[in-house]
């Protein structure tokens, strides 16, 4: 588990320590805030730790930079710094349940693919993480896999590693009852069960008595959900210790963000870290809700806002929404609601 972390100039977070929930982490703020990049940074260095062999601490210095520009695309890594005049340093320090497993990195706004392990870990990481963009993916599977590993392209390496789970083969065995409890209701939504074409790899949605369509003329936000039921069947995500997910609510009207809402949970009772970045209030409000209910108690959760200061971004965090003093999301809200009552003055 991520316990927290110490962040000292990068990109435009503030110099801030996180502490992190066991269960779930719920970001919010404008944009231009870093929901995201915040979301990327833990991913690339959690993903890192896992994948790295050996754990060397030539390895690990390499296989960090190269996963920020992956990640990032930044046309350096310095570039990744928080801008400002002269030379500056970029300092991340990853506090794990485990101080085994804590790492911290350093690099230089001049630096251009170079990274210094400050903390070497000395065991790397049982499980490893998972990120999922705003945009749905299973589309991209097969053809993107190939491509990306044999061409430049300006896609984030996040993206790669996500299609890569998708193709995993459907699981069985003793685990199949539990998975399937957590996909009926995502298919029930879909109103079908997702499949893959052994003979081709694209994915369709079955649907009964009509037959398999194209995911291709399935809906969007519906894609989305069927991205999630893939990984959650294929037994992928249960396997994972961490879950990122940028603003799950895009392209979902207000039914689907609550069944997001509520496999979101049901993914923190699984044991999975999960840490989300939202402009949704309804997400916000239903996750809270849902909270309150027997079966979720036990979820320990964190919140974070990012708000725009005199000096730069501010952060906000507590153990529920009514510890932060700023709630952009509840402020536009209330605001829209004084015009619309406004109009019939």
């Amino acid at each position: 588990m991520l316990k927290r972390v110490e962040i000292n100039n990068f990109g435009p977070l503030p110099n801030e320590v996180f502490k992190f929930a066991a269960g779930l982490n719920v970001i919010v703020g404008e944009n231009g805030c870093g929901k995201s990049q915040l979301l990327k940074l833990l991913y690339s260095l959690l993903k890192v730790q896992a994948d790295t062999k050996g754990l060397t601490k030539s390895a690990l210095q390499k296989n960090c930079a190269d996963k920020l520009v992956g990640v990032f695309r930044p046309d350096t890594l310095g570039r990744l710094t928080k801008r400002r005049q002269g030379k500056g340093k970029c300092e991340v320090s990853l506090i794990m349940q485990d101080e085994k497993e804590n790492l911290a990195i350093s690099f230089s706004s001049q630096s251009s693919s170079s990274v210094q392990v400050d903390v070497h870990p000395e065991n790397g990481l049982e499980k490893s993480p998972v990120y999922l963009p705003t945009r749905e993916l299973v589309t991209l599977c097969p053809w993107f896999l190939p491509l990306y590993d044999n061409y430049h392209l300006e896609f984030e390496e996040s993206w790669r590693d996500t299609v890569s789970l998708l193709g995993s083969p459907t699981l069985k065995g003793p685990r199949e009852k539990k998975v399937a409890a957590l996909v009926k209701p995502l298919e029930e939504i879909m109103g079908g069960k997702v499949v893959v074409d052994p003979a081709n790899g694209r994915f369709y949605l079955q649907v009964p008595g009509e037959g398999k369509m194209e995911m291709p003329l399935v809906a969007e936000g519906l894609r989305k959900i069927a991205m999630l039921a893939r990984l959650i069947s294929t037994g992928v995500l249960l396997e994972q210790g961490y879950l990122f997910w940028d603003e799950p609510e895009t392209n979902l009207n207000p039914k689907l963000i609550k069944v997001i809402a509520a496999c979101i949970l049901n993914l923190c009772q699984q044991g999975i870290q999960v840490f989300v970045a939202s402009h949704s209030l309804f997400l916000l409000r239903e996750l809270e809700m849902l909270s309150e209910q027997p079966e979720f108690k036990k979820v320990k959760q964190r919140y974070f806002s990012l708000k725009a200061g005199e000096e730069g971004i501010e952060l906000e965090q507590g153990n529920s929404t009514d510890d932060l003093q700023t709630l952009v999301l509840l402020d536009e809200e209330l605001k829209q609601s004084d015009r619309f009552m406004a109009l019939g003055d």
